[in-house]
């Protein structure tokens, strides 16, 4: 048996609490990791309130958690790269709120030295989610780029390989987060009405693509204003609304790029272009906590667990 953070029921972060689970055995093309930060995200709230029952079936107890950097302690059939004792970070097929989880191999990079366990565990979602967003718009050296919600967790990373592309970045926050956007190399502005015109004292020749975090209609409704049509905005944050507004919508399941998103972020890493925020590390335990906080939207970087 293993801890882990469950809920038996769907409700408000006080459903998650300390459970014994069998311990995960890997199968072909898996590892067990020996969990040492799990990060936090918006879809583990929406999933543990029943938001997403209907396009995510959700069986009791469900451990929440779909990212974690820790160390292998097994490996399964097939996995060819990874040994036990090898420390890495990735996407997980289990919960990643747990002491132990399994993840699928295609799916983990090797931990550098340079990164802690909670950066490790903040990197994973961040910069597949960009990665999958950028490659549709196809962005070339020159061209401006804006980014709705660019504070967040993956907001900062979008912002940061955007600017290491030779894109110019426009992106939104609240005032407190504008100097901190400034210096990952952003051109901040603030949300909000009145968007679109501060948009264009900013960028005179206009905006090429917009990528959106937000998931407000309201904020699709400016990109595609801005852009001048729906073909290069994109969002991750609101299918109905990219469906209404005839914007591209990109949530993860129809083509996974953690391999090329990973190589990209750990050269960024290597040369010192990628900054990872971690803005609170909550213990395990307080998991109820770190989800009431991420549920604010408030946070200037990622939220993770440690274990």
């Amino acid at each position: 048996m293993t801890k882990a953070i469950a809920f038996t029921e769907f409700g408000t972060p006080d459903v998650l609490h300390t459970l014994d689970v069998d311990l995960p055995e890997p199968g072909a093309g898996q590892v067990r990791i020996a969990v040492r930060a799990a990060g936090v995200n918006p879809v583990d709230s929406k999933i543990r309130s029943g938001a997403m029952q209907q396009v995510f079936p959700t069986p009791f107890p469900h451990v929440p958690g779909v990212e974690a950097s820790g160390v292998v302690e097994a490996v399964g059939s097939g996995v060819t790269g990874f040994a036990v004792g090898d420390e890495v970070f990735g996407q997980t097929v289990t919960g990643a709120y747990a002491e132990q989880a399994l993840a699928p191999a295609d799916r983990l990079a090797p931990k550098p030295d340079s990164l802690d366990w909670a950066a490790a565990a903040a990197l994973p979602v961040a910069t597949e989610t960009t990665y999958r967003a950028l490659e549709p718009l196809a962005l070339r050296p020159g061209e401006t780029l804006l980014v709705h919600g660019a504070a967040g967790g993956v907001g900062t990373v979008a912002v940061q390989f955007a600017v290491a592309r030779g894109v110019k970045v426009i992106g939104t926050a609240s005032d407190a987060n504008h100097e901190r956007l400034r210096a990952l190399g952003a051109v901040p502005v603030r949300y909000g009405d009145g968007l679109v015109e501060r948009v264009r004292a900013l960028a005179p020749d206009g905006v090429d693509a917009a990528f959106d975090l937000s998931g407000q209609p309201q904020a699709l409704a400016d990109s595609v204003e801005l852009t001048g049509g729906s073909e290069r905005v994109i969002t991750v944050a609101n299918a109905v609304a990219a469906k209404e507004a005839g914007i591209a919508f990109t949530g993860g399941g129809e083509s996974d790029r953690s391999r090329p998103a990973f190589e990209e972020a750990l050269a960024l890493l290597a040369a010192g272009k990628l900054h990872l925020a971690v803005h609170r590390a909550y213990p395990l335990a307080e998991a109820a906590d770190a989800q009431r906080e991420s549920e604010t939207g408030h946070a200037t970087g990622k939220i993770v667990l440690t274990v």
